[in-house]
């Protein structure tokens, strides 16, 4: 692997939606133990994102903290929305021209789909994608998530730094600890700071350089009538099925009178986030992936 760039400070940030459990009480045990997170040749810092939709136990407070990070938005003076101001002051202490500039941020999200342990990158950039195969190589069972043209990574907190990913896992519920998925996240961000530190040091091991990675193509949502209201749920042969090929004729819904609705394309897809229940709100019911292999360099 190339050694380009010294990674001098690292974001860990949870709670960015605060409830989600997992990634905000690591930032609560990582604040009390910052020990466990301290590396020998980069600064580690922590942050509560949304420190008020925690302690409500709520996504957010008056929108979407996760979609507040648009450049156009973090320099606009007139917004005085929690989140709209909330942003700002993440981007003055963090972003790139901020207090203290980070060089890469971990974004720490749970979900409702069963998404397993995915790490998502925004963009391809090489240094992205050679962690991700990392993680994907000592952890097979990691999935690779790439948002590619989803907006997502312009408008996200991980946007700020210079690289970053984000750790999404699940299937748990909003406003729920399950132990497995805290150990599986907490493991995951120490073999991250663990490379970032053997990056730094240019010692990253030899490992296989083909990433197999899912892109994004689209979000869909659910059938609606004309009033906008939900007519048909993901169908039960789908549940739960997240980066599983769905072909063309397969059941994708299922209406309430119990007709089946069928995935009508001529190509194969791999859906994740299968009814995220933060997405009903945004009238996504699934996103399409495509299925790549490529070789990092």
């Amino acid at each position: 692997m190339k050694f380009k760039s010294q990674i001098n400070r690292v974001l860990i940030g949870g709670g960015t939606h605060g409830n989600e459990f997992t990634g905000a009480y690591l930032i609560k045990l990582f604040e009390q133990f910052p020990e466990l997170i301290r590396k020998s040749n980069f600064e580690t810092l922590t942050l509560l994102a949304n420190p008020k939709a925690f302690a409500a136990g709520t996504r957010y407070i008056d929108k979407d903290l996760n979609r507040c990070f648009l450049r156009q938005n973090l320099e606009d003076s007139t917004l005085s929305g929690y989140e709209d101001l909330l942003a700002q002051e993440i981007d003055h202490l963090f972003g790139q021209n901020g207090k203290t500039p980070v060089d890469f941020i971990l974004d720490l999200h749970s979900t409702t789909a069963n998404m397993g342990v995915t790490i998502i990158v925004d963009n391809d950039q090489p240094f992205n994608l050679q962690l991700a195969a990392y993680l994907s190589y000592v952890n097979p069972s990691v999935k690779v998530y790439s948002s590619g043209n989803s907006g997502r990574g312009d408008n996200s907190l991980r946007s700020l730094g210079k690289f970053s990913v984000a750790i999404e896992v699940g299937s748990v519920p909003q406003g729920v600890l399950n132990p497995d998925i805290f150990l599986k996240t907490e493991a995951i961000i120490y073999t991250i700071l663990d490379y970032l530190e053997l990056y730094n040091q240019g010692k990253v091991p030899a490992f296989p350089n083909t990433l197999i990675f899912y892109r994004y193509i689209e979000a869909i949502d659910y059938p609606r009538n004309e009033h906008g209201e939900i007519q048909a749920m993901i169908h039960p042969r789908l549940q739960f099925k997240d980066y599983e090929v769905l072909n063309p004729g397969d059941p994708m819904f299922l209406t309430f009178d119990g007709q089946t609705i069928p995935y009508e394309a001529n190509s194969t897809t791999y859906p994740v986030f299968i009814n995220e229940a933060a997405y009903y709100e945004k009238g996504i019911a699934m996103c399409f992936t495509e299925k790549q292999m490529i070789t990092v360099e």
